[in-house]
């Protein structure tokens, strides 16, 4: 896929500690490295001939959010239901379980309504995203 005509961001709630903006990042990435194809470069070999193992071929900004903010994107997000929209989401529902199968049925006893959203990571059409994310400030 030629992934020059979109764009990838993360949101992430700006008052969360470092700790867990930095944890919602990571799972976040994972989650959009292992999903979208094309995002994720070659292995390179330095003149060395050291490996250095493939990273991210797009800068992904990462904007501050509110709780509300949040909540705000991803109703707006749900009441599109664009399916040529990726996206992340990272909620309150994985911060408060030791595994996964915890969350899986904290998720699927929850409306989306009710859960809190950490982080939010979109990736697809630059106007599309834009749209939704252009008013948010970098995370600093």
């Amino acid at each position: 896929m030629d992934i020059s005509s979109f764009k990838c961001v993360m949101v992430i709630d700006g008052e969360l500690s470092a700790g867990l903006i930095a944890n919602t990042a990571a799972v976040l990435g994972l989650t959009l490295g292992r999903s979208i194809e094309g995002i994720i470069g070659p292995d390179v070999l330095d003149k060395s001939g050291n490996l250095h193992v493939g990273i991210t071929t797009m800068p992904i900004p990462i904007l501050r959010g509110t709780k509300s903010s949040l909540k705000t994107l991803m109703e707006k997000i749900l009441s599109d239901r664009d399916k040529d929209l990726f996206v992340v989401d990272f909620s309150d529902a994985a911060q408060t379980t030791t595994d996964y199968e915890s969350y899986t049925r904290k998720i699927a006893s929850h409306n989306s309504d009710d859960l809190g959203y950490l982080g939010i990571a979109l990736f697809g059409d630059k106007r599309k995203v834009n749209r939704l994310t252009g008013s948010l400030p970098l995370l600093r």
